[in-house]
């Protein structure tokens, strides 16, 4: 049977994926936030999964405002790289895993979870930061990667505790899977920030400290906080966090952590980063 060995939780500050491309991350400004990823590549070199549930937020990419899914799973072979107004990141194409999809698609709607099926979308930074942090640059994925994608653009997002309960839902359906596979899940986004507005450039160290504190021994506490509360505290962005709630959610009630990373600022936010294993 399948099993989820860990997760991995990261912001996905387009920024990031910018530095890396053009050489700057060994400038004084980046410097500091990529040291906070080298133990993270040494850990996923020992701890290689054959498959990453990566669940991220797109940016007008795959959808825009005439179609919003508030959950989809990407069930393609493969994804391409977005063109997010500069041309595609100089990325590899994301390689899925169509089969172990498709039994997750099936089981969590069965588990009356309603997901949005999509066999053909291209994917942006929201997917491709997270992976170069981890791999860095290289000319083939290591992994398989089944895209999981959340509505935290555009009013009503879904609920902490809805995303928690999709995480626990999704690892029953990667448990029932028949095939033996290492899978990790990764929630991505966030941490504090605020794009647009009065309170742009908006970061609470506060605040993300006290999740990245509770994101491991107590969820269920933050599956709580209410969407007035990440807008107040953690900018008109901060709701993203939600999507760290859908990985904790499939890793079960007790977990190791063996990483945490919070630096400030990359471009005009936050960057958090954590690994959980299961215990």
């Amino acid at each position: 049977m399948a099993r989820i060995h860990s997760g991995m939780f990261s912001s996905h500050v387009p920024a990031i994926g910018a530095a890396v491309d053009l050489g700057k991350t060994g400038d004084d400004y980046w410097k500091p936030l990529f040291a906070g990823y080298e133990y993270s590549k040494r850990w996923i070199a020992e701890n290689l999964p054959d498959v990453v549930v990566l669940v991220y937020n797109d940016h007008a990419s795959a959808f825009d405002l005439r179609m919003i899914p508030t959950f989809a799973i990407g069930c393609a072979e493969r994804y391409p790289i977005a063109d997010e107004g500069w041309g595609p990141r100089p990325v590899p194409e994301v390689e899925g895993h169509p089969e172990l999809a498709a039994h997750i698609a099936q089981s969590v709607i069965l588990d009356e979870f309603d997901l949005t099926i999509v066999n053909e979308m291209a994917v942006d930074h929201g997917l491709t930061v997270p992976m170069t942090l981890m791999f860095g640059q290289v000319e083939r994925w290591p992994v398989r990667v089944i895209p999981v994608a959340v509505n935290v653009v555009q009013y009503p997002a879904p609920t902490g505790h809805r995303c928690f309960e999709l995480g626990k839902a999704i690892r029953r359906a990667i448990e029932s899977y028949d095939q033996d596979l290492t899978v990790q899940v990764w929630g991505t986004g966030g941490m504090s920030h605020q794009l647009q507005g009065p309170r742009a450039g908006l970061i609470n160290k506060v605040f993300d400290n006290a999740f990245l504190d509770r994101l491991g021994p107590d969820p269920e506490t933050l599956a709580k906080t209410p969407h007035v509360e990440y807008l107040r505290e953690a900018g008109s962005e901060g709701v993203e966090l939600v999507m760290w709630l859908v990985a904790r959610g499939a890793l079960g009630e007790k977990v190791v952590q063996k990483h945490r990373f919070y630096h400030v600022p990359a471009s005009n936010t936050a960057v958090g980063h954590m690994i959980l294993e299961a215990a």
